[in-house]
């Protein structure tokens, strides 16, 4: 008898990937231009790890632009980058944007921010560190002590005394934990290393690593060598500002060429003896003026 084959029927299942990208990525924007804005990124490094993104005032957002379509984003901070009325309703839209993707978002600042703007940023649920009375470095380390090594006290020390705040309550604290000369040796070194290489942003970048692997400024190769060169550079400025700032009744003012104004701004207030020094620059790539105001105490 001839057997017959059955033939069944086999439904075929069409494997659908269900799953949804990974955000593992951890990303720190902070300012490029004095070391708050480095001390703060190398600070949030030895806490959370990711990356670093440095720019100037002008250049922040168009590098928060470029991670709003970010797939792997998943914490973002943003450090020592203070707004402006331009920019700042921008600035809570892309928040918002990024939050409604579930990415955790952190903004540590010290500069002035308006009272309106605070309350859009906590109602998005930014994670909102500010205090006008510290520096951003001593606010990311009052924030993360816990998790940060021993070393870190003296990153935020030397932002403080950098940003002319080394007196505020916090700060105080830092800096009575190390010798004054030697902190202040170190804060201008490595003031001066950033001062210098603004055009070089793979340094900059150098530098916040091996600030966050906990070494001291003056530990890090040639950075002596390259701060005597800084110097130099500074007493032209100085010997410029002489001929060139005018003075007013309270207050005295210069255009800056071809260095940077807040270089500039403390010969200003110092050498007019008024109560208030200006320095600004012409940024032609944004249309703008970079502006550094000084007050005498």
């Amino acid at each position: 008898m001839p057997i017959k084959l059955i033939k069944k029927s086999v439904q075929k299942k069409t494997l659908v990937n269900t799953k949804k990208s990974r955000r593992t990525k951890t990303i720190c924007v902070s300012h490029k231009e004095d070391a708050d804005g480095i001390s703060s990124a190398a600070l949030i490094k030895q806490v959370f790890g990711g990356d670093c993104v440095l720019v100037d005032y002008p250049g922040m957002m168009d590098a928060l632009e470029l991670l709003r379509n970010d797939q792997s984003l998943k914490k973002l901070f943003i450090c020592d980058l203070g707004l402006n009325k331009q920019n700042t309703d921008p600035f809570v839209s892309l928040l918002a944007e990024l939050i409604k993707k579930r990415i955790s978002v952190t903004y540590i600042d010290h500069h002035d921010l308006d009272s309106n703007v605070i309350t859009k940023l906590k109602k998005i649920k930014v994670k909102l560190i500010h205090n006008t009375t510290e520096c951003t470095a001593t606010l990311v380390y009052d924030a993360f002590r816990k998790k940060l090594p021993e070393h870190s006290s003296f990153i935020a020390t030397c932002a403080a005394i950098t940003d002319y705040m080394e007196e505020r309550p916090i700060a105080t604290k830092l800096l009575q934990m190390y010798d004054r000369q030697f902190a202040l040796i170190n804060a201008t070194v490595l003031t001066y290393n950033i001062v210098g290489h603004q055009k070089d942003l793979d340094y900059l970048l150098y530098l916040v690593d091996e600030l966050s692997e906990s070494k001291y400024p003056h530990e890090i190769p040639n950075t002596f060598e390259f701060a005597q060169i800084q110097v130099g550079k500074l007493a032209e400025v100085l010997s410029k500002v002489k001929k060139s700032m005018k003075i007013l009744k309270n207050l005295a003012y210069m255009e800056v060429l071809d260095s940077g104004a807040s270089g500039a701004v403390n010969f200003v207030l110092g050498l007019s003896g008024k109560n208030v020094g200006i320095a600004y620059k012409e940024r032609v790539d944004h249309g703008i003026y970079a502006v550094s105001v000084r007050g005498s105490r």
